[in-house]
């Protein structure tokens, strides 16, 4: 299975590093697995450190309400330029006791097409501050990853990382053709606009997310940013070809990922056919044409089983920049996985007992999903009782009174179907937004117990056992050095 190169191979010696640009990309892991730790600690090895952007204003209260162990979120909120916002958001979240371990923590309003300037700026200030702290005491460059599909905080986001003097951004899990302009008007403090994408719409008229940057702020912006270099994430050559000559603005690179890759993956083209333990079945339309890939004249890294020294070896044969790797380093020391989580997968690596399914339907975005399961670890499934209070993959549709409504297909099933969804939409759907909150240790409690989290990895996990060599731990230094090997002469 797998999108696999279509290109005459250069021998090693001809592959030459790019100059100016990482040889390894980090992997941007949601919701908050690429944290501020793991990027900065491969930022400070002279590859590309990446913060996961999703759900990050969540993950910003939540640390608050646990009393900000360490004091790091803080310490970024004092740099944050528009001073008065921080101060607000700390009186309304911090708790400097923390919270009881069985008290619920408190939820934000969920993101609708127009919200308030207060929530908007808590989005902006919580990319400012992972950002902050990723690129905190070092030179090397740091990326934040988004996804489209997650369409209504990523203007809000993209400011907030601008503010910290992101140098990268990712996204991928759709088409981002409207990025670009918007990073051209973002870097310049100019209002930024897309279109929303909106379900049941049939000639309805085109609504807009829109985000001003002035609003944010109680007097004229004084900060000078810097307009990042924009990387998107693709699966298919046609796809790259469109956003390098129809984006709306500078696309500086791709990232080229196949369905090995751990989290969403892009669905099969074609009919969907599955195999025997109903995982999507991905054929020769999959594969990427390499040679007309590098024909648009832009680096690229190639993701999705990349992840040892052989893979970056075939990445620069190819005449690739070099890769992006997520599963390696989700795993390790410096990774916001809950330490008993990595420790559990760890374990079962090791004694051979893991295993990763591309699941088609637990997303509600529609993408096949990765699942990681290993004997023994309690994970989200079935049993869980439905609910929606984080919202980050809520969809837009047009209702009978032309207003626009929400919905998600992991929600209660009755208020889907309510919503005007189709029932047979929402089954084995997982609540994708509370598991992987889960995952990075802010699990919300409830009367049935606490959510329980939901792991992704890429395939790799499974040959994971290699590297690890005994181990229970490794760090992201101990992953650099490893892939390294790959570039031989010419690191």
């Amino acid at each position: 299975m797998g999108r696999g190169p279509t290109v005459r191979r250069m021998t090693l010696s001809s592959a030459a590093l790019t100059p100016g640009l990482p040889l390894v990309i980090q992997g941007g892991m949601g919701v908050g697995v690429s944290n501020w730790r793991l990027a900065n600690a491969v930022a400070r090895l002279g590859q590309l450190g990446v913060v996961s952007g999703t759900a990050l204003d969540t993950l910003l209260v939540r640390r608050l309400q646990d009393g900000d162990p360490g004091g790091h979120v803080r310490r970024a909120l004092e740099r944050f330029p528009i001073p008065d916002v921080a101060a607000a958001v700390l009186k309304r979240w911090f708790r400097p006791e923390g919270r009881p371990a069985d008290a619920p923590y408190a939820l934000l309003p969920m993101y609708r097409q127009a919200v308030s300037v207060a929530r908007q700026q808590l989005t902006v200030l919580a990319n400012f501050v992972e950002v902050w702290l990723a690129k905190e005491g070092h030179a090397g460059p740091v990326g934040v990853n988004l996804l489209t599909k997650v369409q209504l905080p990523n203007l809000a986001s993209l400011y907030g990382a601008m503010l910290a003097g992101v140098d990268y951004v990712l996204m991928g899990a759709g088409i981002p053709r409207e990025i670009p302009g918007a990073l051209d008007a973002l870097a310049e403090h100019r209002p930024a606009q897309m279109r929303l994408d909106v379900e049941d719409d049939a000639g309805g008229p085109v609504e807009w997310l829109a985000f001003d940057p002035c609003a944010q702020w109680s007097a004229v912006p004084h900060v000078t940013l810097a307009r990042p270099r924009f990387v998107p994430v693709v699966s298919a050559t046609s796809l790259a070809t469109t956003l390098a000559r129809k984006a709306n603005g500078r696309v500086d690179g791709f990232v080229v990922e196949g369905p090995t890759a751990g989290g969403h993956n892009a669905p099969p083209r074609g009919e969907l056919q599955l195999d025997a333990r109903g995982q999507p079945v991905y054929g020769e339309r999959d594969r990427v044409d390499l040679e007309k890939l590098r024909a648009l004249g832009l680096p690229f890294w190639l993701a999705g089983g990349a992840g040892s020294p052989e893979g970056v070896r075939a990445a620069l044969d190819v005449g690739a920049a070099g890769v992006q790797v997520g599963t390696l380093f989700a795993y390790c020391d410096e990774s916001g996985i809950a330490d008993d989580l990595k420790r559990q997968v760890l374990a079962a690596v090791a004694a051979g007992r893991v295993d990763v399914r591309t699941d088609p339907r637990a997303s509600p975005t529609g993408y096949p999903f990765k699942l990681v399961e290993v004997d023994g670890l309690a994970t989200q499934d079935d049993t869980r009782v439905r609910r929606c209070d984080l919202g980050y993959l809520r969809v837009a549709y047009r209702r009978p009174d032309t207003r626009l409504g929400y919905r998600c297909a992991a929600e209660p099933v009755a208020d889907y179907v309510t919503k005007g969804g189709d029932a047979a939409d929402t089954e084995g759907r997982r609540c994708l937004c509370n598991g992987l909150v889960a995952d990075v240790g802010h699990a919300q409690p409830r009367d049935d117990g606490a959510e329980r989290p939901l792991l992704t990895a890429g395939d790799d996990l499974r040959g994971l056992r290699g590297f690890v060599a005994g181990r229970t731990r490794y760090t992201a230094r101990d992953v650099v050095d490893h892939l390294l090997q790959g570039a031989g002469d010419g690191r």
